[in-house]
C-alpha cells in the first residue's frame, strides 16, 4: 500500500510501512534507534515516505471509530471520534498494509454514503502475566486479566463483549437506550450501566461479580434461560448465586491490582494459579500439596513467592534444567 501522492521505490515503500507500524506498535529499542537513523540518512526519500506513512496512519486512526458503530446523531458522533480508537499495539508490520487498505475503504464508504457501515469489532488479547486496561467508544473501560481474548462492537442500539476465554472487569458507561452484553461460551450478562467481574475459563466457565450496581445473568443458551439478577456482592458460579462478604468481595477483586488472596488454601490449588497466571510448569509433591496457606500475595512477583515459600511453609523449592519448579516437603528427596 502506498500512501503517497507520488510514485515511490516499492522496497522504500515497504520499508517505510514496517517501520512506521514500529513505531506505532511499540517502544524502540536501542539497537532498533540505531537501524532506524541508519536507513532515515540512507536518502532523503526514506525519511519522506516514512513521515507520509505516519501521517496516514495518524488521519486514519481519527476515522476508526466511525467503524465502532457510533450514534448516528452529530453531537455523539464528535464526543465519540475524540474519546475512541483501537489500541496502537494491535498494528503489526505483517498486516499493516492490508488492515490500513482495508480500514480506509471502509471510511471511504462511510463517507460516501454517509451511513455508518457494519461495526468492525475491536479484538483484545493478554499473555500470560499481562494485565491490560482498555478503552471503549461509549466510554465504557474493560481490565482484561492475563490470558484473556475479547471483542467489543458497539452499533446504534446496543453493546456487545465477546469474551472468548479469561477474566475481564467492566466499568459500563451508563446508556439505557444501549444496554451492554459480555457473551462467554457458557452464559451472558446484561447490564445498562455498572461495575461488574466476568470470568471464563477452566477454574470458572461462567462467574460473575457485581461490585457496583445490578446486572442481568443468563447462564447458558440466552435465548432459553431464565435470566437471573444479581446486585452488588452478588456473585454467581457453578450454578448458584450467593451473596459475598465484603473480605470475600476484595479477595475476587484483588487480580485487578496485580494481587492474590488465599484463605487456608491447599498449597496444590496455591500453585495452580501462579502457574495459571504466569503460564510456568509448577509441580508439588503430594505431601506438600495438603500443606495450608493464607494471605495477600503479589501475584505478578513469581521469584518473590517461591522464595517466601520456604520461609513460611516446611517446603523446599527446586528449578530443573528447563526452568520448570518443583515443591516439596524439606524431609522428601
Amino acid at each position: 500500500m502506498n500512501p503517497h501522492h507520488t510514485p515511490i521505490d516499492p522496497v522504500i515503500d515497504e520499508q517505510a510501512a514496517l517501520w512506521a507500524a514500529k513505531l506505532d506498535g511499540s517502544v524502540l529499542t536501542a539497537s532498533d534507534r540505531t537501524a532506524l537513523d541508519a536507513w532515515l540518512d540512507a536518502a532523503p526519500a526514506h525519511r519522506a515516505a516514512l513521515s507520509s506513512y505516519c501521517q496516514f496512519s495518524a488521519d486514519l486512526e481519527q476515522q476508526l471509530p466511525l467503524l465502532a458503530g457510533i450514534p448516528e446523531s452529530p453531537a455523539e458522533n464528535q464526543h465519540e471520534l475524540t474519546s475512541a480508537r483501537p489500541r496502537p499495539g494491535l498494528f503489526r508490520p505483517l498486516w499493516v498494509g492490508a488492515m490500513l487498505t482495508a480500514a480506509a475503504a471502509a471510511v471511504a464508504l462511510v463517507l460516501w454514503t454517509g451511513r455508518t457501515a457494519t461495526p468492525a469489532a475491536l479484538e483484545f488479547a493478554t499473555a500470560a502475566a499481562q494485565r491490560q486496561s482498555v478503552a471503549l467508544a461509549d466510554g465504557s473501560r474493560i481490565e482484561l486479566n492475563a490470558h484473556t481474548q475479547l471483542s467489543a462492537s458497539l452499533t446504534a442500539h446496543e453493546r456487545h463483549v465477546r469474551l472468548t476465554r479469561g477474566q475481564a472487569f467492566f466499568t459500563v458507561a451508563k446508556d439505557p437506550a444501549r444496554p451492554f452484553f459480555v457473551d462467554t461460551p457458557a452464559g451472558t450478562v446484561r447490564v445498562t450501566g455498572t461495575q461488574f467481574d466476568v470470568r471464563a475459563d477452566d477454574v470458572a466457565p461462567f462467574q460473575v461479580t457485581v461490585l457496583e450496581g445490578s446486572v442481568q445473568v443468563r447462564p447458558g443458551d440466552p435465548a432459553t434461560a431464565s435470566p437471573l439478577a444479581l446486585k452488588r456482592g452478588d456473585q454467581y458460579a457453578a450454578g448458584s448465586l450467593r451473596a459475598l462478604s465484603t473480605k470475600e468481595l476484595d479477595a475476587s477483586l484483588a487480580w485487578r491490582n496485580g494481587e492474590i488472596v488465599f484463605d487456608r488454601a491447599a498449597l496444590s490449588d496455591v500453585l495452580a494459579a501462579f502457574s495459571r497466571h504466569h503460564g510456568r510448569t509448577i509441580t508439588v509433591s503430594p505431601g506438600a500439596a495438603q500443606q495450608r496457606l493464607g494471605g495477600r500475595f503479589n501475584l505478578d512477583n513469581l521469584p518473590e513467592f517461591l522464595e517466601l515459600l520456604p520461609q513460611t511453609l516446611n517446603v523446599v523449592v527446586s528449578r530443573d534444567p528447563h526452568g520448570d519448579v518443583r515443591v516439596s516437603l524439606a524431609n522428601e528427596r
